[in-house]
């Protein structure tokens, strides 16, 4: 979903134009500054860092201790699938009240803001709130007919993770890294969790109950969402929390489905969810990505079920074209019972990381032929937002969840208190 920090200088070949040039040496010059920055207060105070983030407690590990304590007896005596199940049963992630409400989640948590400190990575986040405002202000969606979901738990988030993955973000220094925003290390740790780490959960909690309500409804959009490059054990890329493979493993157990498959089409290869599924025959997985940008994974390429792999400035036209292909090979390859869809718009044409060249509109029909290739199927799919570095972007998404719907693919007025996809 995002592009590393020390790479970006190497990976510009593409940016032919005077602007795309001013765009790269901004973010460039930028994040050489937050770098320097980071070095030098290391250098200085990391002594300080680590007391603060060794005395800093928070809301979430303080109300999970009691939980965490008491599972890891049972732990020693069942196997990590069956803890795995308790987990998830136990869980209250499906239970947020979706009567009266289309399938499509948010929380005003979602949106990272802190003094400003957000502005130092590309990312828009601040994009989810956006989108669900162009979509209400244009009548396509009613505020009190989102789903609210509710923040996932450490039992929710072991599921997947480990135990010293989610312990690794009680310091402040790790999450810099994996947000690549350098003075997150800086900061107490208790105020990391609130400020960064807490809206990602809120925004795992909204992928996870998607599939719950992709399976009632036929469709799911969390606007939030779509971390790909985290996995069990480690997280990158402005990605904390591995909410697909969670979604998964909650759909494989609360909602009885054996098959699923990953449509991946962010520009950034989804190495997260390829190392948490790569011998999982399950899931399959059909990532469409551009090779010469981050994360260079290539253990986890091997997992790929269907590499499509798309080169630095391929045009609107021929991504298109290498889509209807792929989706073609992925439908007679496969038979799911539920598909998740990354929606990344970091494909888009002047994006600073994602290094391709397709329009707006390549994107909005790129979304339609996802899901008509899931509504022909009768397939439920959940979608997630994903990258996207320029402002543009939730615009983008907004106007292709408007032709979703005057397509007739998803819909977004209620109905008698429910909302079937036809």
């Amino acid at each position: 979903m995002t592009f590393p920090l020390l790479t970006l200088s190497h990976q510009q070949p593409f940016w032919k134009f005077r602007t795309h040039r001013v765009i790269a040496n901004t973010t460039e010059s930028t994040r050489n500054l937050c770098k320097s920055t980071l070095y030098l207060f290391l250098a200085l105070a990391t002594p300080f860092i680590a007391y603060r983030c060794f005395n800093s407690s928070t809301m979430f590990w303080s109300s999970s201790s009691s939980s965490s304590s008491s599972s890891s007896q049972p732990a020693t005596k069942i196997d990590a699938e069956s803890l795995r199940r308790q987990r998830i049963n136990s869980s209250k992630l499906y239970q947020p009240d979706t009567s009266s409400k289309v399938p499509v989640i948010y929380s005003s948590y979602y949106d990272i803001s802190f003094l400003g400190i957000e502005k130092l990575h590309p990312f828009d986040s601040s994009k989810w709130g956006r989108i669900c405002r162009f979509l209400m202000s244009e009548g396509y969606l009613e505020k009190n007919a989102i789903v609210d979901p509710l923040e996932a738990s450490k039992e929710d988030l072991l599921v997947v993770h480990t135990e010293a993955y989610l312990d690794s973000l009680k310091n402040s220094v790790n999450v810099a890294r994996i947000t690549e925003v350098p003075p997150v290390a800086m900061l107490p740790n208790w105020l990391v969790q609130m400020k960064v780490l807490y809206p990602f959960r809120r925004q795992v909690g909204g992928t996870v109950l998607a599939a719950k309500l992709a399976k009632d409804q036929g469709w799911a959009i969390n606007v939030g969402g779509g971390f790909h490059h985290c996995s069990g054990g480690r997280g990158g890329g402005f990605c904390a929390y591995a909410d697909i493979s969670l979604c998964i493993h909650f759909a494989f157990v609360r909602l009885n489905i054996s098959r699923v498959m990953i449509i991946d089409l962010d520009a950034h290869q989804g190495n997260g969810h390829e190392t948490d599924f790569g011998n999982d025959e399950r899931v399959y997985i059909l990532d469409m990505y551009n090779p010469g940008i981050y994360p260079f994974d290539m253990t986890a390429r091997n997992y790929i079920n269907q590499k499509v792999e798309v080169g630095t400035g391929t045009t609107t036209d021929e991504y298109l074209k290498q889509l209807d292909e792929a989706l073609a090979v992925a439908g007679s390859n496969f038979a799911p019972e539920l598909i998740v869809y990354n929606a990344g718009t970091d494909i888009l044409d002047g994006d600073p990381l994602g290094g391709l060249k397709v329009s707006p509109d390549g994107v909005i029909q790129r979304d339609e032929k996802v899901f008509r290739f899931a509504r022909e199927r009768n397939i439920p799919i959940v979608m997630v937002t994903s990258g996207g570095y320029m402002k543009t972007s939730a615009r983008v998404i907004a106007d292709s969840i408007i032709n979703l719907s005057k397509k007739g693919l998803i819909e977004t007025n209620v109905h008698g208190g429910r909302n079937i996809m036809i």
